[in-house]
């Protein structure tokens, strides 16, 4: 008996020491299959798509001009992308200014007379870095036509000239111009990634100014948190072929974002902020989604205010992975859900 529980004290210390010592897990390299529950569509693009490799996405640009070049390349391939959209979504593009900011202005062929007098803002993605001018307005495009509303995308200005704080205030001159010819209830706001941290940003910094809130939020797997915090970020590293790992690019966007700033601000990472009053908010993800973590605190912050907040997970998409396989079950899964949700709540 004595030998018994000699044995079991000195088993439980080991036990002790090892869990102290170990607060951080370290997993074996692993096969992770095409998942079985996503849609036929949605399996064979990620079957199509190599094995992320982390190590290749630590390359980041060190220079303003590298930084330049970065998203002149990007800019070149995401325009084509959009070109080939163009016809087969019936979207009618003007460029124009509002309070001296650029901004793409789509009307679907397909416009719901019903909304006519509705709008909704767009915020482009891209790491608050990617994305300007045309090549930020696809999604634009994607809501324009699958809402049937007028939609109009702000080419809010990015660094690296321009960080934290120029792109909020773009936001929010635009947001005040159009409140003279729009009710805030008729007007959305929301975009995803970048866009859809942006949109929640922005709306806590319309309560900061005293300005009305728009009627309903539409965050996009949201950049809310710039930090590595959320717990996806670390699990589902190498398994999101989208963004693939924080360090390296994303890592040195986000610092070339915030400069000298706080992270943790409500402006910058609003995960952080109060939700208290805030408009209804739909929430979208994946389950491969490193931003699900960002996605799914928002939606708990949104819903201990008691906000209505209606959060929706993929089976086995990606990072914003309904932008580009624009086609499958799950994506037009999303958009569904979004004119649904913007149905419900814009007046």
């Amino acid at each position: 008996m004595m030998k018994s529980t000699v044995f079991t004290l000195w088993l439980l210390s080991c036990v002790a020491q090892v869990a102290h010592a170990a607060d951080e897990w370290e997993i074996a390299k692993r096969r992770v299959p095409p998942p079985a529950g996503a849609s036929e569509q949605l399996r064979k693009s990620i079957a199509r798509t190599s094995a992320p490799a982390v190590s290749g996405q630590a390359k980041a640009p060190q220079t303003n001009a590298q930084w330049h070049s970065a998203q002149m390349q990007e800019q070149e391939i995401e325009i084509a992308r959009i070109a080939r959209w163009a016809d087969t979504l019936g979207v009618q593009i003007e460029e124009k200014e509002v309070a001296g900011i650029p901004v793409f202005l789509m009307i679907p062929l397909s416009l719901d007379e019903s909304k006519k007098n509705q709008l909704f803002i767009h915020l482009h993605g891209g790491a608050y870095v990617f994305g300007g001018g045309r090549a930020g307005i696809g999604e634009g495009l994607l809501i324009a036509n699958r809402l049937t509303m007028p939609v109009v995308s702000i080419d809010y200005r990015m660094p690296p000239e321009n960080p934290f704080p120029a792109a909020i205030n773009d936001v929010v001159d635009v947001y005040k111009n159009l409140l003279e010819s729009y009710a805030p209830e008729k007007l959305a706001i929301g975009g995803s990634s970048a866009g859809g941290g942006l949109a929640l940003a922005s709306v806590h910094k319309f309560a900061l100014v005293g300005l009305p809130f728009p009627g309903a939020i539409y965050a996009g797997t949201p950049w809310a948190d710039l930090s590595k915090t959320g717990d996806t970020l670390f699990t589902l590293e190498g398994v999101d072929q989208g963004l693939v790992t924080y360090e390296g690019v994303l890592e040195s966007a986000a610092k070339l974002y915030v400069a000298d700033n706080d992270f943790r601000s409500a402006l910058v990472s609003p995960v952080y902020g109060s939700f208290s009053g805030f408009p209804p908010t739909i929430l979208i993800s994946g389950t491969r989604d490193m931003f699900l973590s960002d996605t799914v605190r928002t939606h708990r912050k949104l819903r201990g205010a008691d906000v209505v907040s209606d959060l929706h997970v993929y089976e086995g998409m990606a990072h914003a992975q309904y932008l580009y396989d624009i086609d499958s079950p799950e994506s037009l899964d999303v958009f569904a859900e979004l004119q649904k949700f913007m149905s419900e709540h814009l007046q």
